[in-house]
């Protein structure tokens, strides 16, 4: 009669396939699902677009301001979470689970408290926000409502993305698609019912839509939070986990602080490159929003393949095997320019098109839209190149890495050369294009050089069980390097 399993025989199993066997494979089982999350994040976006466009141009105008806001609070506590997300893979890729289940507890507890601070002091600052952006009167009442509602559900929005993060570190990403698939079709129902009102439910507006999407993250968050206390996929939450750990909760800040700040800095962009395109006009505006919308489709499989090379990468140091490490790089740094290279001819071929599909009567548009899609397609290869080596240094902790090569892409070079270009030369609004295609190809070569150096490889964050006599009342050993140098 064969023997019970031992508890960690299935994480075992689970390991084995993303540090064993070919690398394609274990690729394409992360990659895909990922993608498929990220496919259905941006049909939120799409939803909500879609019924409060039916209210007018002032609810659009209103949603549209309260994003750039939105997204920059998003993205200064994604950084934690993608810190969490790296030591998780480093420390199930050295079989630790012990500690795989700590740091998930605790950057939860993390995410937590930041979540809380932000929603309060964001709840706080929205009318001083919208005051600087000049918002119009007719559009003040439904962003300041929108906002408000969605600082509230702040929470619910990081719990969940850490959530994603937690499982993605332990290599199992297909519960989050089930959850985000089920979330999307809720919401495509509440959406009208908040908005438009019915029955006891009154007519919320533009408010009606955040209302919406608060309720259905909410669900996400309480389904996450459930699922990783019940412990069936390789990480389980443990009351005595939640505890605050202060040494671990001080490492874990440090490591993601720069990541935090790259995303922030990401998010700053847009406001800043939204700030210049403005002094050229409605058209050049109209052109760049549809253009990036087609961006934005392109760049979810990039970004999908890069979370999946992200987890490979740090399981595979955590493994201290490193020799696949490398190779993981370079198949999937190699398909990310081939895909996104192959995209852009695509693209360059049917800017046109695409553009008339989302503008079918404004010929001006068409025309400006063609142009700048044609500016910048050929350089989307080295777009993916950035975004899976960028991971590689992100899995193996060089966060303060990743965080620089972010700054100086978009403040070193796009936008000091789309503002020269523009404003200091004949090109005019085509020297705002043109810094695109010339910042993603210095970067590319760039990255490729600095991975090349090899130095991510001296990186680790972790002591492996055998290695790590210290107590496990405190996780000094968070990290072996001091996070100050990247």
């Amino acid at each position: 009669m064969p023997s019970t399993p031992p508890p960690h025989s299935q994480h075992h199993v689970r390991h084995a396939k993303l540090t064993e066997g070919p690398i394609l494979r274990s690729l394409l089982t992360l990659a895909v699902p990922l993608i498929l999350a990220n496919v259905l994040q941006a049909a939120y976006q799409l939803i909500d677009a879609f019924w409060v466009g039916r209210l007018g141009g002032n609810a659009v105008a209103a949603v549209s301001v309260s994003f750039p806001v939105m997204f920059l609070s998003i993205s200064l506590g994604l950084g934690f979470a993608v810190s969490g997300s790296i030591l998780i893979a480093q420390y199930f890729g050295a079989k630790d689970h012990e500690k795989v289940d700590h740091v998930a507890a605790q950057t939860i507890l993390m995410i937590v408290l930041i979540s809380i601070f932000l929603g309060i002091i964001g709840y706080a600052l929205s009318p001083i926000f919208l005051n600087s952006l000049g918002v119009a009167p007719e559009v003040y009442g439904g962003a300041l409502s929108f906002m408000r509602v969605s600082f509230i559900g702040l929470i619910f929005n990081f719990v969940f993305f850490m959530f994603q993060s937690v499982l993605r570190g332990v290599g199992e990403v297909k519960i989050p698609v089930y959850i985000v698939l089920g979330t999307v079709i809720l919401n495509f129902g509440l959406d009208p019912l908040f908005i438009y009102g019915w029955g006891p439910i009154p007519a919320s507006g533009v408010a009606g839509a955040a209302i919406a999407t608060v309720g259905t993250q909410s669900i996400a968050a309480i389904l996450g939070i459930i699922i990783l206390l019940g412990g069936k996929y390789s990480v389980r939450l443990h009351w005595h986990d939640l505890r605050p750990d202060f040494a671990y909760i001080k490492r874990a800040f440090f490591l993601g602080f720069p990541a935090s700040i790259e995303q922030s800095a990401r998010a700053l962009g847009l406001i800043v490159m939204t700030y210049l395109i403005t002094s050229f006009g409605t058209v050049s505006m109209a052109a760049y929003g549809v253009g990036s919308n087609i961006l934005q489709v392109v760049m979810i499989p990039a970004m999908g393949l890069s979370m999946a090379i992200a987890t490979l990468v740090g399981q595979n140091i955590g493994a201290r095997n490193m020799e696949r490490a490398a190779r993981i790089a370079w198949l999937g740094s190699a398909a990310g320019f081939i895909a996104l290279e192959a995209f852009g001819i695509l693209v360059f071929f049917t800017a046109a098109a695409l553009v008339q599909f989302f503008v079918p009567s404004d010929q001006r548009v068409i025309d400006a839209g063609a142009i700048f899609l044609r500016i910048i397609a050929f350089s989307w290869g080295f777009i993916g190149l950035q975004f899976c080596l960028t991971a590689v240094f992100r899995a193996s902790g060089n966060m303060v890495m990743t965080m620089m090569l972010t700054l100086i892409s978009q403040w070193v070079l796009q936008f000091p050369i789309a503002y020269i270009l523009s404003k200091h030369t004949a090109m005019g609004i085509d020297g705002i294009w043109w810094s695109v295609p010339i910042a993603n190809v210095v970067m590319g070569i760039i990255v490729v050089l600095i991975y090349m150096k090899g130095d991510w490889k001296k990186k680790r964050l972790i002591e492996s069980p055998q290695e790590d006599q210290l107590s496990s009342q405190t996780y000094q050993e968070v990290m072996v390097d001091d996070p100050s140098r990247g």
